[in-house]
């Protein structure tokens, strides 16, 4: 099963790999949209919205630190 072919001759694990990478990306695209949509529609005024998205994005900024360190510092 280790070297079984998923599709576009990729096995499930290389497969895994990229998907995630993908989707996280989409996933935190799209919440830095519903971050936006919501700073307009409560009228955040410019300073509002910069505190919203340092709030609100602070769980996937520490999400995708943990990755970069354990990538500078080799941990995988």
């Amino acid at each position: 099963m280790e070297n079984e072919v998923l599709i576009f001759g990729l096995t499930v694990e290389e497969f895994s790999s990229i998907s995630l990478k993908v989707c996280f990306t989409a996933l935190i695209l799209y919440m830095l949209f519903i971050i936006g949509n919501l700073a307009k529609e409560s009228k955040a005024g410019r300073y509002g919205t910069v505190w919203m998205f340092i709030a609100l994005g602070l769980g996937f900024v520490g999400f995708v630190s943990k990755a970069f360190i354990q990538k500078i510092m080799g941990i995988e």
